[in-house]
């Protein structure tokens, strides 16, 4: 049984004609976005924001009608995936290198669910490392003020001899914290530091998480 298959099936049953539908990015999200295709193969309306060029060439080839922010006013409802929950829905996302754009739908939608498999669920955030996107220019004093918030960081890499370049043109910095107790105050603290662009703490933001288990379960929380 695949769990996120799963999870991100049960997800779509939320969609509605005529909606604006935010599609997340990686490998959950893919399968929420595949089950949208079907739909829409169906006879399904829906108009769909992307959060990555790699989830809008997916659309494109299933078909789905794609929108940008000018021509509507809000999302109804964005599904995604995460790295990791903790028990107050907070997450870790963007190890797929697509927090930013994300964070920008996840934020303009009424209803934000959240979709993955039972090992993204933890105690506390922070084993998976956080990713924070950061401005090429000033890399280095960026590095620091970083580091100085008790975290080791790694500059992501696309293969062993390149830099990995987010859709807006930018890096990606994956910070090794011990543990993120309190993830609104590293979130404000890290935001605060010029050339952030933004941070992979998704803080009071999920309504709704779905998770699907590998023997056939699926648990939803909510708010």
């Amino acid at each position: 049984m695949n769990a996120k298959k799963l999870a991100g099936e049960k997800a779509v049953e939320q969609v509605k004609e005529g909606m604006v539908v935010g599609l997340g990015t990686g490998s959950t999200a893919y399968w929420a976005v595949q089950k949208l295709g079907e739909l829409v193969k169906d006879g399904l309306h829906i108009k769909a924001i992307p959060t990555s060029k790699s989830t809008e060439k997916l659309a494109i080839e299933l078909n789905i009608p794609l929108v940008s922010f000018s021509e509507i006013n809000e999302i109804d409802l964005t599904i995604d995936g995460a790295d990791e929950i903790n028990p107050t829905l907070d997450l870790i996302k963007g190890g797929g290198g697509a927090l930013l754009r994300e964070k920008i739908v996840a934020h303009s939608s009424k209803k934000f669910v959240v979709i993955a498999d039972e090992s993204k669920l933890v105690n506390h955030l922070g084993s998976f490392p956080l990713p924070v996107e950061v401005t090429p220019f000033g890399l280095d004093v960026t590095k620091r003020e970083i580091q100085n918030l008790r975290c080791n960081t790694i500059l992501r890499q696309s293969d062993a001899s390149n830099i990995f370049i987010t859709d807006n043109g930018n890096y990606i910095l994956d910070c090794y914290f011990e543990s993120i107790i309190d993830p609104s105050i590293i979130h404000t603290q890290l935001n605060m530091i010029p050339g952030v662009v933004e941070n992979g703490l998704f803080v009071n933001m999920a309504e709704q998480v779905i998770i699907g288990y590998n023997d056939g379960r699926l648990k939803v929380l909510e708010k």
